[in-house]
């Protein structure tokens, strides 16, 4: 799969996400605001993860319907995954 810039800008913006964590907790912040932080990039994971199996999926699909396969199992698979990452 081809990752493209808009999924590797949101990976980098989560990755500056928890830099300012680590920072918070070097400079002792409170521990709602460290919380809160840490669950704006479990949420930014969880939409990248979507954005990620969504577009796999789509491509995926589409080859099966080119070769005339059965794309249910990969339906199946991609929601799998969904599943998983929760």
């Amino acid at each position: 799969m081809v990752y493209d810039d808009k999924v590797k800008n949101r990976v980098k913006r989560i990755e500056g996400q928890l830099r300012g964590i680590l920072k918070m907790m070097e400079e002792d912040k409170e521990c709602k605001d460290v919380i809160t932080q840490l669950s704006a990039v479990r949420s930014a994971m969880d939409r990248t993860i979507g954005v990620i199996v969504s577009s796999n999926l789509v491509e995926c699909v589409r080859l099966a319907e080119e070769k005339g396969e059965n794309a249910e199992e990969l339906v199946k698979e991609a929601v799998n995954l969904l599943v998983k990452s929760r």
